[in-house]
């Protein structure tokens, strides 16, 4: 028997099955190369999340699935603030794809009055990508409350650690250092200093009109932009 919520009376199994209509074998191609194993264009997405509005035990639902797609729909119709740190510190550790985690962090945790103790818990957490979530969340931090942030320290482990670090929680350090240089101008030369010495993203490739994610190519567009 298909469950149903209570609310609208719409089944996860029929969102499945629409979801997979959707199915696009070239965007999940795409989405391969990212790490990501859902084929269904966020565009579209989006529009089955923008009809099916706030729908917390749906959302619940779809997330327990397993489902890439699927988990994606829910962050999009949850109720954020429904829940808990223990709740949201499992989802980020069952979360499996680079866009899942990403979603996760951007869409809830960042808007959950939870997101300040789970930056903390996860910022040193021995699983990088769960650290990378908790630097994900500390760059968020030093562009729009910076206040009581050890900047310095930042820039230590930065310095210290970035060059060897995983793939993903690489990228969240290099994020952090970027914003460090681009925020607060008593840190930006230390900070250009660590990005022209590390090398990080040196040669990721671009695409025209892109601002390299290479920090000191980073840092310097962002601050001519501002003083425009």
């Amino acid at each position: 028997m298909a469950q149903t919520t209570a609310v609208t009376g719409t089944t996860v199994d029929e969102v499945l099955a629409e979801l997979a209509a959707l199915e696009d074998p070239r965007a999940r191609e795409v989405n391969a190369r990212h790490g990501d194993d859902h084929g269904v264009n966020l565009g579209k997405l989006r529009a089955v999340a923008k009809r099916l509005k706030t729908q917390q035990e749906l959302a619940l639902e779809l997330w327990a699935t397993g489902d890439t797609a699927a988990r994606l729909l829910a962050l999009l119709i949850c109720r954020v603030k429904a829940f808990g740190s223990a709740e949201l510190d499992a989802m980020l550790r069952q979360a499996g794809t680079p866009k899942v985690q990403d979603w996760l962090v951007n869409y809830v945790v960042k808007k959950s009055p939870h997101a300040e103790t789970l930056r903390v818990l996860w910022f040193a957490d021995r699983d990088p990508v769960v650290a990378s979530a908790g630097w994900a969340l500390t760059s968020d931090r030093v562009v729009k409350q910076p206040e009581g942030l050890d900047l310095p320290g930042l820039l230590d482990i930065i310095e210290a650690e970035m060059q060897a670090a995983p793939d993903r929680l690489q990228w969240a350090m290099n994020h952090c250092l970027a914003q460090i240089g681009i925020e607060h101008a008593g840190h930006r030369a230390r900070a250009l200093d660590i990005g022209e010495r590390l090398e990080v993203l040196k040669d990721y490739p671009t695409p025209p009109n892109c601002t390299s994610p290479f920090a000191p190519i980073w840092i310097t567009e962002m601050v001519k932009r501002q003083q425009q």
